[in-house]
């Protein structure tokens, strides 16, 4: 089951470009995240999110390297929201992007209503850059997006 028991759900997938998934779509993105571990430079890095003492999976992380660029992303199951697991995993990321990954730059988006993404994004230091207009379209519509970045020399100041 692991990831399947939340991505299903509507609540969680109201914001992404994805989902809800059913349990063959996870599947089938799971044996895409394998398949891109192999990938020589490799440029895409999915990740569990765990609970430290039991280890049971609570959500992802993703960061996806453009060259000097890198896009995160994150996702909780809903019973582990608003616990600051987001932020702590997002902070690692950025840790994970900067130092490993060298990175100069690491950007997310979110959309407008999703106040708890933006929120993340801004604990962790990023900036917002602006709003991308309508640049999104899935789920039958054109979205809007909040832009927020950080750079390693304000990443390292911090």
């Amino acid at each position: 089951m692991g990831k399947y028991t939340y991505l299903h759900v509507i609540e969680v997938t109201r914001h992404t470009a994805w989902g809800p998934n059913t349990e063959e779509d996870t599947k089938e993105y799971i044996e895409q995240v394998l398949v891109s571990q192999l990938e020589k430079p490799r440029q895409d890095y999915e990740l569990a999110v765990c609970l430290k003492d039991t280890g049971i999976l609570i959500g992802g992380v993703g960061i996806h390297v453009k060259d000097t660029n890198a896009e995160m992303g994150y996702i909780l199951n809903p019973d582990y929201q608003g616990k600051g697991y987001a932020t702590e995993a997002a902070q690692a990321l950025l840790g994970f992007g900067f130092s490993t990954l060298d990175v100069h730059r690491i950007y997310a988006t979110c959309r407008p209503e999703n106040k708890a993404s933006e929120k993340v994004m801004q604990q962790i230091g990023m900036q917002r850059e602006g709003i991308m207009r309508e640049h999104w379209y899935y789920k039958g519509e054109f979205h809007d997006s909040y832009l927020y970045s950080i750079l390693a020399e304000e990443y390292y100041r911090t």
